[in-house]
């Protein structure tokens, strides 16, 4: 809910939940499956140009390998993707990752299941990325994930994609998914914003 009524709110956008299968008991594809299938539900109705993927954390990570797999499949990209705090190559551990706490646990590992870590659509960055949508980046100084979202936003920016960063001082991981702080209203402006601008211009 906090992640998706004030987008809605702010944008006036409607924005559907995917309440994809989780790991360890449902390892990857599945979350990815379960994406693929709402994603293609919607496309029906209203074309890829008048859909945003977004997430948060684990989310960010699974929108990025929605838009590598609709790649896979030449199909057409959404107007705009929302990577928050995330992951896109789970094959490496960033700078942050190795001096702030994290899950506490080998989540990559239970995630991935059998799929080796640098498959081009569990690790988009490995991936022909260049065709991905404009992208909105949002992470924190305090995030155990900000060196990855940074690193996914210069291999976007690299490859001639639209990528906007943007770095919050001093928060921990996905603060605005749980902090009632002005920041997290900031954030979620931002976030918004830039949906209804992308997918106006659609």
């Amino acid at each position: 809910l906090t992640e998706t009524i004030p987008i809605a709110a702010g944008s006036g956008i409607p924005v559907v939940a995917v309440l994809y299968r989780l790991a360890p008991e449902h390892p990857f594809p599945a979350a990815l499956d379960d994406a693929l299938a709402v994603y293609q539900a919607l496309e029906k109705d209203h074309g890829a140009n008048r859909i945003g993927v977004f997430g948060t954390s684990a989310g960010a990570g699974l929108s990025g390998q929605l838009v590598a797999k609709l790649t896979s499949m030449g199909r057409p990209m959404p107007a705009a993707l929302g990577y928050f705090s995330g992951n896109a190559d789970v094959s490496v551990k960033g700078d942050s990752e190795s001096w702030m706490p994290g899950p506490g646990f080998d989540w990559i590992a239970a995630y991935a299941g059998t799929t080796p870590l640098t498959d081009p659509i569990l690790s988009p960055i490995h991936g022909d990325i260049t065709g991905f949508p404009p992208t909105l980046l949002i992470t924190s100084t305090r995030d155990f994930l900000l060196s990855p979202t940074a690193i996914f936003a210069r291999a976007l920016t690299e490859k001639g994609v639209d990528a906007r960063l943007v770095v919050f001082d001093g928060l921990p991981h996905a603060f605005w998914s749980y902090m009632d702080i002005p920041e997290s209203n900031q954030a979620n402006e931002l976030i918004a914003r830039f949906f209804k601008d992308k997918m106006a211009a659609e």
